[in-house]
């Protein structure tokens, strides 16, 4: 009885080559999705622009909160001293 794709990946690798084939199997299909879904996100970047630049200035205005909130909760700081006038 032959063996599945599936379970020729769930399987234990008994070999040093097995799992190396293994491994380079499994990369392989990890390039070819990563490859699918940069594709996917240039056709959509492609189709719809402006939902793009929007959607990544809200990524970088997240980012931004997030960072500023990190370097705030950084503990009780002694306040800066006041000028004498």
């Amino acid at each position: 009885m032959a063996e599945t794709e599936t379970e020729t990946a769930n399987s234990t690798p008994t070999t040093l080559e097995e799992a190396t084939e293994q491994a380079k199997s499994f990369l392989a299909q990890a390039q070819e999705a990563i490859g699918d879904a940069v594709d996917a996100t240039v056709e959509a970047i492609k189709e719809h622009p402006i939902a793009a630049a929007g959607i990544a200035a809200g990524v970088a205005a997240a980012v931004g909160g997030a960072a500023y909130a990190a370097t705030q909760l950084g503990g009780e700081k002694e306040p800066a001293p006041k000028s004498k006038k």
